[in-house]
C-alpha cells in the first residue's frame, strides 16, 4: 500500500491531464460549454430559494436571513461531495478500457473524479462572492484564513470515501443505487437548509455525528455568521479523521485492485 501511496506523486501529470479532459467532455456540445459551471449551481440555490422562501414562507429562522446566502454557504461545497461519491461509485465501472491495461494506476480514476468535481466548486466561489458582496457580508479576515483549511479537509474526506466506494462498488454493484437514497438522507441530516441550532439536544449529538456537518458549519461560521471561528476544534478533529479514512479507503482500494480487471 505505502509504495503504491507513494507513487501517486508521479501520476500528477497524468491526473492532472485527465481532470482537464473530464471537464472538457462534460460540457463537450453544449452552447455554453463551461458557463454551466457558473449557472447551474445559481439555479440550484435559486430553486430552493423559490421553494424555502416562495412556496413554504416562515419556515427558517430570523437568524439565517439572508436565507439565499445562507443556503448557498452549504450547498455549494454539498454538491462537490455529493456529486463526487455519486460519480466516483461506478468510474471503475465506466472506466474499464482504461483498468485494463497493466500499467494503469485504477486509483487515478475516482481521485480525478474528486477533483473534477473541486474544480466545479471553484466555479461556484464567484457565484458565492457576488452574493456575498450583494448582502454585505461581514467577512474577517482572521475567519477567511480558515477557508483553505476547509476545502482541505473536505478533500481528504471526499477522496476518503470516493476511493472506497470506487473499490467495493466493482463487487457490490447495488451500492450506487444505495448510495443516491442515502445521500438524499444525508443531506436533510445535515444543518445546509436549517441552521444547527434548530436540532433538540439529542439531534445536535446525531447531527456531531454527521461528518459533512462540521464541514457546513465550519463555512457558514466563515462566511455568513458575524463572529469568531469557534468551530475550529472540530474541523481540525474532523481533518484528523479525514486523513485516517484516506488511508484507510486506499488500504481497500490497493487490497481489491487485483479484482478489478476481472470484475468490470
Amino acid at each position: 500500500m505505502w509504495h503504491n501511496l507513494r507513487h501517486l506523486v508521479r501520476y500528477r501529470g497524468l491526473v492532472q491531464s485527465l481532470v482537464v479532459r473530464e471537464l472538457k467532455a462534460r460540457y463537450r456540445g453544449s452552447v455554453l460549454g463551461f458557463f454551466w459551471s457558473f449557472i447551474n449551481p445559481l439555479l440550484l440555490l435559486l430553486v430552493y430559494t423559490f421553494v424555502f422562501s416562495v412556496v413554504l414562507p416562515g419556515t427558517h429562522a430570523p437568524e439565517i436571513e439572508p436565507y439565499a446566502l445562507f443556503l448557498f454557504c452549504g450547498l455549494l461545497p454539498w454538491t462537490w461531495f455529493s456529486s463526487s461519491l455519486n460519480e466516483s461509485a461506478g468510474v471503475l465501472i465506466s472506466g474499464g478500457n482504461l483498468i485494463k491495461k497493466v500499467l494503469f494506476p485504477a486509483e487515478v480514476l475516482p481521485i480525478v473524479t474528486v477533483l473534477a468535481n473541486m474544480v466545479h466548486f471553484f466555479f461556484g466561489l464567484p457565484i458565492l462572492a457576488l452574493f456575498l458582496v450583494y448582502y454585505d457580508a461581514p467577512l474577517q479576515l482572521s475567519e477567511l484564513v480558515w477557508f483553505p483549511v476547509v476545502v482541505l479537509v473536505q478533500l481528504l474526506l471526499t477522496l476518503g470515501f470516493g476511493l472506497f466506494l470506487s473499490a467495493l462498488t466493482v463487487h457490490f454493484r447495488d451500492i450506487r443505487d444505495i448510495l443516491s437514497n442515502l445521500l438524499t438522507f444525508w443531506f436533510f441530516a445535515t444543518p445546509i437548509i436549517y441552521p444547527m441550532t434548530m436540532a433538540p439536544g439529542m439531534g445536535k449529538t446525531l447531527l456531531n455525528l454527521n461528518p459533512f456537518t462540521h464541514l457546513a458549519v465550519s463555512y457558514q461560521e466563515i462566511l455568513f455568521y458575524d463572529g469568531n471561528f469557534g468551530h475550529w476544534k472540530w474541523l481540525l478533529a474532523l481533518g484528523a479523521a479525514s486523513v485516517v479514512l484516506f488511508l484507510a479507503g486506499y488500504f481497500i482500494f490497493d487490497r481489491l485492485r487485483d479484482s478489478f480487471a476481472e470484475e468490470v
